[in-house]
């Protein structure tokens, strides 16, 4: 097809993403240096002058460093065990190590104080008191966090093996080198690209993390800081100075990274030159191989079982014990019948349903630009709808309320109802949550458009433009069935993820009536009496619901699947 029949939907397309992600980052810069008087950085010298944020942008950092670096230790070796031997029980680790992703690291958090609280197990078996949690705070918010999140790491990991020559390896060995060198001088190298696209997920995810640090009560970082500044951002410019060096950070941060490790690649083939079969273990070599998947596995579920076991608990039953005395599947029920988390669960579906059917059209545009057309200005639309991954959700929903804010305000939404029911999040956040949820899971469909295009030959596309049909009916027709696959992979990760975002859920929503999922579970986790309990059933509900999704997405893609989270 000719290029300039593309520039129309090129056209649109920017259009769309210019409005819907880079107006929310602009406004957010324009609010920390602009105000009633012009140009000014009073707004952003405030923030460093003040101690205490100068403090929580310094924990910002050494979460998402503790956090990422524990995501490595545990990942890489892991991913090269697996790649490298076969033994018994590896299939079936090899899937459960990805099992953390099924719960966000703010509801592993209820599980996490179940287990290392004052009265918690821990306590239990050691028979003393102390507050874990309450004396390692840090500790605490990096340990949930790297356990939820180094699955990322680790799909990254094990696809970048994937495409190592091993002959490069075979000649080392050849040559008397050792095994330990081969990894550090040869492996390593190899897979920095892969393993750096994984750590700048988990990077700026951990730097940004709102609900982990909240439910730990550990409120010295930056986004508790900007959660908490929200209450200010009608009357004063300060927040949006704070969140402007959230973003500056994170940005920064990535592109140092970039240019230490992003830019370290090798001559290497695209496939394996040589085919790779893993060395087979048996006996004392398979139980050594296995054992850190047990161990990982063990530590990784341990949230997920103090969550389950919290649902199952009757209020009160599980206080100073190893495990709960009282066995109820009343929590569930409740979950399901409870006047907030019945509404909560049909908001999340809505919100998230809309915002696939955004992600689609819009992730699938973006994808045959990229690999159908030959605009100039593809390349750059697929990095800037890839940015999303790279840009804290934090900031995206400070955004999208500094927009709401700056509607409102507006005389003609003013006067109108109906007007300030759409555009003002204090009345109805549901237009700003679902453009908040398709901008920040439009990634993954991109990137699982683009994956089932690129391995569709063009020539079935030729071959119906030859015969009369429209670019718009052979799309229809002949490609999206060729590439479905990949697209309701996409949609499968975008809904699930939709249904627990965590940062634009708790900052967006305001209003009970219009809590999603993960705002509800963290006000009923604040109330008293049996608020925690019902909160874990919710969150088991979710797990179920998004292990399901997983499941999908990884069969339909399999070691593809590590491209969702790459920037």
């Amino acid at each position: 097809m000719k290029a300039n029949r593309w520039l129309p939907l090129f056209l649109v397309v920017t259009a769309v993403l210019a409005v819907l992600f880079l107006l929310p980052i602009f406004l957010v810069v324009k609010g920390g240096f602009w105000d009633d008087g012009g140009f000014t950085l009073q707004h952003l010298a405030s923030v460093f002058r003040n101690p205490i944020y100068a403090e929580g942008l310094a924990n910002s950092v050494l979460i998402a460093a503790g956090t990422t670096t524990l995501c490595l230790l545990v990942a890489v070796p892991l991913a090269w065990i697996s790649h490298k031997y076969d033994f018994a029980g590896k299939g079936i680790f090899s899937a459960v190590v990805l099992v953390p992703m099924i719960l966000p690291p703010f509801v592993g958090a209820i599980g996490m104080q179940q287990i290392l609280g004052r009265y918690g197990v821990l306590n239990a078996v050691l028979g003393t008191s102390v507050d874990w949690l309450g004396q390692a705070r840090y500790w605490g918010v990096v340990a949930i966090q790297a356990l939820a999140l180094y699955p990322i790491v680790y799909l990254n990991a094990t696809a970048s093996l994937a495409n190592v020559d091993p002959a490069m390896d075979e000649a080392a060995a050849n040559l008397g080198c050792p095994a330990w060198r081969r990894f550090f001088r040869i492996t390593l190298p190899l897979i920095v690209p892969g393993l750096f696209a994984g750590c700048t997920i988990v990077f700026i995810w951990s730097f940004t993390e709102l609900g982990a640090p909240l439910m730990l009560g550990y409120t010295t970082c930056a986004s508790v800081q900007v959660f908490d500044a929200l209450k200010e951002i009608g009357s004063s410019h300060f927040p949006y100075a704070l969140v402007f060096v959230v973003l500056s950070a994170s940005v920064l941060l990535y592109a140092l990274g970039k240019l230490a490790f992003g830019r370290r690649s090798f001559a290497m083939q695209g496939k394996a030159a040589t085919t790779f079969r893993p060395r087979r273990l048996r006996g004392a070599g398979a139980l050594l191989a296995l054992l850190p998947f047990v161990l990982v596995t063990f530590l990784a579920l341990l949230p997920h079982f103090g969550v389950v076991l919290t649902s199952l608990s009757r209020p009160g039953s599980w206080y100073g014990t190893v495990l709960p005395q009282v066995l109820t599947f009343g929590n569930y029920a409740e979950a399901l019948g409870h006047e907030m988390t019945v509404a909560s669960i049909r908001n999340s579906l809505l919100f998230s349903s809309v915002a696939v059917v955004a992600n689609l059209l819009l992730g699938v545009s973006i994808a045959f630009l990229v690999v159908r057309s030959k605009l100039r200005g593809a390349g750059v639309l697929d990095a800037l709808s890839m940015i999303p991954l790279a840009v804290p959700g934090l900031v995206m929903a400070f955004g999208y309320l500094a927009i709401s804010s700056w509607l409102s305000n507006l005389g003609w939404v003013r006067s109108s109802a109906a007007w300030t029911a759409l555009f003002d999040v204090r009345v109805n956040p549901t237009l700003f949550l679902v453009v908040a949820y398709a901008v920040r899971r439009l990634p993954y469909m991109v990137r699982s458009a683009v994956a089932g295009l690129q391995q569709t030959s063009e020539a079935f596309e030729e071959a119906a433009w030859n015969l009369g049909a429209s670019p718009a009916r052979t799309a229809r027709a002949v490609t999206l069935p060729l590439i479905a696959a990949n697209l309701v992979a996409g949609l499968l990760l975008a809904f699930a993820f939709s249904m627990l975002e965590v940062s634009d859920s708790l900052m967006l929503a305001q209003q009970a009536r219009y809590y999603p999922i993960t705002k509800t579970i963290y006000e009923l986790f604040q109330l008293l009496g049996t608020g925690k309990y019902v909160a874990s059933a919710l969150g088991v509900w979710a797990m179920m619901f998004l292990t399901v999704a997983i499941a999908g997405v990884s069969v339909l893609l399999g070691k593809k699947m590590g491209a969702l989270f790459r920037v």
